[in-house]
């Protein structure tokens, strides 16, 4: 993993984070009839309207840094997923170049198929 995925992903998971958190201190819509007349939560930092723009365009803001550097990590480890890495791609990448180094040699006489068949016990090879 390289440093801009790793700070990609501190940056998605703060904003993650602090869109949860936002969300969370935002009023309904049938709050403000409440604050309009003097309810308790029009004593407020924000006030009794401030708060809704000042929330809402930081939730909006963070959102749209939430989804670029998701769309940035799903791009990069879509590219560093280039090689294969499956368990029988690799095995056959690595019969590949035993075969290419034993014919190089000259050591090995046997072909590909027969290397594959198992072999029964009691019986003879021929």
């Amino acid at each position: 993993m390289t440093l801009l995925t790793s700070i990609f992903t501190v940056v998605h998971l703060i904003a993650a984070i602090a869109i949860v958190v936002l969300v969370l201190l935002q009023q309904g819509k049938g709050a403000d009839m409440g604050a309009a007349f003097g309810g308790g939560s029009s004593q407020s930092v924000f006030g009794s309207r401030g708060s809704a723009n000042f929330l809402s365009r930081t939730t909006g803001i963070l959102a749209t840094v939430f989804f670029i550097t998701g769309l940035s990590l799903a791009y990069m480890y879509t590219k560093q997923s280039a090689t294969p890495r499956s368990v029988m791609a690799a095995q056959d990448v690595s019969t590949q170049q035993a075969g290419q180094g034993a014919d190089s040699n000259g050591s090995s006489n046997q072909s590909q198929a027969s290397q594959d068949v198992p072999v029964i016990p009691g019986s003879s090879q021929n």
